[in-house]
């Protein structure tokens, strides 16, 4: 087998993943988050220069967000960073990146994540990292990447109650998309 058809494999094995159901059980009536950028260089129109992945020159990071109205119950926040316009990297592929939540806050920013790295704040953790494994170097998250194709990212961000013991189910309690942007 040559690489591009291992790379076709592996990449038919990442878009099966990452269509499937998500690991928590929805709620009968999710609640709809509100989330904006903390960030003005962040306008969900074009990705800011500079936040791009290495491969096409930069060294780009999460957008922090303004989340809020977090339903009670959460006890972690999920962002799942997509790109629309290429199917593999879709759902998640990305990478999707979690903040514990302390209490029960109504509202969090959730900080700036480097891209390409798994070097991720105190409160944080990876809930599965990037899939852009044929350009980019490994990591929690993978910055836009399609070398300014004008390909459409956006992040859904989830509140969920993340089990944390066995026979406790793990629940997807709220989300919203935030489009990023163009590049």
């Amino acid at each position: 087998m040559n690489k591009m058809s291992i790379a076709l494999a592996l990449a038919g094995a990442t878009l099966l993943g990452g269509c499937a159901s998500s690991n928590y059980a929805p709620v009968e009536s999710p609640t709809r988050l509100q989330v904006a950028f903390a960030d003005p260089a962040w306008d969900g129109q074009t990705v800011p220069a500079g936040q791009r992945c290495r491969w096409a020159g930069g060294h780009g990071s999460t957008p922090r967000l303004l989340v809020s109205n977090i339903p009670s119950g959460a006890n972690a926040l999920v962002v799942e960073f997509s790109d629309r316009s290429y199917f593999l990297m879709d759902h998640g592929g990305h990478g999707k990146i979690g903040v514990w939540l302390s209490g029960a806050p109504s509202s969090i920013t959730i900080p700036s994540v480097a891209g390409e790295s798994l070097d991720l704040p105190e409160g944080m953790f990876v809930e599965k990292e990037h899939q852009g494994w044929l350009r980019g170097n490994g990591g929690a998250y993978l910055p836009p990447c399609s070398g300014g194709r004008g390909h459409r990212y956006y992040a859904t961000v989830k509140a969920v109650y993340k089990a944390k013991a066995a026979g406790e189910q793990s629940r997807l309690l709220g989300e919203q998309i935030i489009e990023m942007g163009k590049y």
